[in-house]
Protein backbone atom coordinates (compact mmCIF):
# COMPACT_ATOMS: atom_id res chain seq x y z
CA UNK A 1 0.00 0.00 0.00
CA UNK A 2 1.17 3.52 -0.69
CA UNK A 3 0.60 6.10 2.05
CA UNK A 4 1.87 9.57 2.67
CA UNK A 5 4.77 9.73 5.16
CA UNK A 6 2.66 11.33 7.91
CA UNK A 7 -0.16 8.74 7.91
CA UNK A 8 -0.39 6.86 11.19
CA UNK A 9 -0.48 3.10 11.24
CA UNK A 10 -3.95 3.41 12.80
CA UNK A 11 -5.27 5.46 9.89
CA UNK A 12 -3.57 3.18 7.35
CA UNK A 13 -5.25 0.13 8.90
CA UNK A 14 -8.68 1.73 9.13
CA UNK A 15 -8.80 3.90 6.03
CA UNK A 16 -6.58 2.08 3.53
CA UNK A 17 -7.04 -1.57 4.52
CA UNK A 18 -10.61 -1.38 5.88
CA UNK A 19 -9.53 -3.05 9.13
CA UNK A 20 -11.88 -1.17 11.41
CA UNK A 21 -11.44 -3.40 14.47
CA UNK A 22 -8.60 -1.24 15.73
CA UNK A 23 -10.22 1.79 17.33
CA UNK A 24 -9.30 5.45 17.38
CA UNK A 25 -9.81 6.56 20.95
CA UNK A 26 -7.78 9.55 22.08
CA UNK A 27 -5.38 9.68 19.09
CA UNK A 28 -2.67 10.71 21.59
CA UNK A 29 -1.42 7.35 22.90
CA UNK A 30 -3.20 7.64 26.23
CA UNK A 31 -6.09 5.15 26.03
CA UNK A 32 -4.77 2.00 24.32
CA UNK A 33 -7.82 1.54 22.04
CA UNK A 34 -5.50 1.48 19.03
CA UNK A 35 -3.17 -1.25 20.34
CA UNK A 36 -2.01 -3.74 17.72
CA UNK A 37 0.80 -6.28 17.59
CA UNK A 38 3.87 -5.41 15.55
CA UNK A 39 6.24 -8.34 15.14
CA UNK A 40 4.54 -9.83 18.21
CA UNK A 41 4.97 -6.77 20.42
CA UNK A 42 2.16 -4.45 21.43
CA UNK A 43 2.30 -0.92 20.06
CA UNK A 44 0.04 2.10 19.92
CA UNK A 45 -0.85 2.45 16.26
CA UNK A 46 -1.97 6.08 16.65
CA UNK A 47 1.59 7.09 17.59
CA UNK A 48 3.28 5.02 14.89
CA UNK A 49 3.80 6.18 11.34
CA UNK A 50 2.78 3.50 8.86
CA UNK A 51 6.00 3.97 6.86
CA UNK A 52 8.02 3.12 9.99
CA UNK A 53 6.57 -0.39 9.97
CA UNK A 54 7.18 -1.22 6.32
CA UNK A 55 8.01 -4.94 6.24
CA UNK A 56 6.77 -5.58 9.78
CA UNK A 57 4.22 -8.22 10.69
CA UNK A 58 1.17 -6.31 11.94
CA UNK A 59 -1.62 -8.23 13.70
CA UNK A 60 -4.93 -6.56 14.47
CA UNK A 61 -7.95 -8.00 16.24
CA UNK A 62 -9.13 -9.28 12.85
CA UNK A 63 -6.11 -11.58 12.65
CA UNK A 64 -5.97 -13.30 16.01
CA UNK A 65 -8.63 -15.98 15.56
CA UNK A 66 -7.71 -19.18 13.75
CA UNK A 67 -10.43 -19.31 11.12
CA UNK A 68 -13.70 -19.83 12.99
CA UNK A 69 -11.84 -20.79 16.19
CA UNK A 70 -11.61 -17.82 18.54
CA UNK A 71 -8.34 -16.97 20.25
CA UNK A 72 -8.33 -18.12 23.92
CA UNK A 73 -8.46 -14.48 25.05
CA UNK A 74 -11.50 -13.81 22.89
CA UNK A 75 -13.21 -16.82 24.48
CA UNK A 76 -12.23 -15.68 27.97
CA UNK A 77 -13.50 -12.14 27.34
CA UNK A 78 -16.88 -13.63 26.45
CA UNK A 79 -16.85 -16.02 29.42
CA UNK A 80 -15.94 -13.30 31.93
CA UNK A 81 -18.14 -10.54 30.49
CA UNK A 82 -14.97 -8.52 29.96
CA UNK A 83 -16.65 -5.84 27.89
CA UNK A 84 -19.67 -3.63 27.97
CA UNK A 85 -19.68 -1.21 25.06
CA UNK A 86 -16.84 -3.18 23.43
CA UNK A 87 -14.99 -0.15 22.10
CA UNK A 88 -11.76 -0.87 23.98
CA UNK A 89 -11.97 -4.64 23.57
CA UNK A 90 -9.81 -5.02 20.42
CA UNK A 91 -7.02 -2.97 21.99
CA UNK A 92 -7.40 -4.77 25.32
CA UNK A 93 -7.13 -8.19 23.67
CA UNK A 94 -4.18 -7.25 21.45
CA UNK A 95 -2.42 -5.68 24.43
CA UNK A 96 -3.09 -8.75 26.59
CA UNK A 97 -1.67 -11.06 23.91
CA UNK A 98 1.47 -8.94 23.70
CA UNK A 99 1.76 -8.72 27.48
CA UNK A 100 1.43 -12.48 27.88
CA UNK A 101 4.07 -13.03 25.19
CA UNK A 102 6.42 -10.71 27.10
CA UNK A 103 6.23 -13.14 30.02
CA UNK A 104 6.74 -10.40 32.63
CA UNK A 105 3.39 -10.62 34.42
CA UNK A 106 3.50 -13.23 37.16
CA UNK A 107 0.74 -11.99 39.48
CA UNK A 108 -2.68 -10.40 39.15
CA UNK A 109 -1.22 -7.08 40.36
CA UNK A 110 1.49 -7.23 37.68
CA UNK A 111 -1.14 -7.95 35.02
CA UNK A 112 -3.14 -4.94 36.22
CA UNK A 113 -0.06 -2.72 36.08
CA UNK A 114 1.06 -3.96 32.65
CA UNK A 115 -2.46 -3.47 31.26
CA UNK A 116 -2.90 -0.02 32.83
CA UNK A 117 -2.26 1.71 29.49
CA UNK A 118 -5.50 0.26 28.14
CA UNK A 119 -8.47 2.13 29.53
CA UNK A 120 -12.01 0.83 29.85
CA UNK A 121 -14.42 3.66 30.49
CA UNK A 122 -17.33 1.28 31.14
CA UNK A 123 -15.75 -0.27 34.21
CA UNK A 124 -15.25 -3.80 32.89
CA UNK A 125 -11.71 -3.87 34.31
CA UNK A 126 -12.36 -6.70 36.76
CA UNK A 127 -13.74 -8.92 33.98
CA UNK A 128 -10.83 -7.97 31.71
CA UNK A 129 -8.24 -8.93 34.32
CA UNK A 130 -10.19 -12.12 35.19
CA UNK A 131 -10.20 -13.11 31.50
CA UNK A 132 -6.48 -12.45 31.13
CA UNK A 133 -5.70 -14.40 34.30
CA UNK A 134 -7.79 -17.33 33.04
CA UNK A 135 -5.69 -17.54 29.88
CA UNK A 136 -2.41 -16.75 31.66
CA UNK A 137 -2.98 -19.49 34.22
CA UNK A 138 -4.20 -21.97 31.62
CA UNK A 139 -7.72 -22.13 32.99
CA UNK A 140 -6.77 -22.35 36.66
CA UNK A 141 -7.89 -18.82 37.59
CA UNK A 142 -10.57 -19.71 40.10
Amino acid sequence: MDVLPWVSLLDALREHLDLSGTKKGCDHGQCGACTVLCDGKRILSCLTLAVMKDGSDITTIEGIANGDELHPLQKAFIEYDAFQCGYCTPGQICSAIGMLQEGKAKTREEVKELMSGNLCRCGANVGIIDAIMEVKDGGSHE
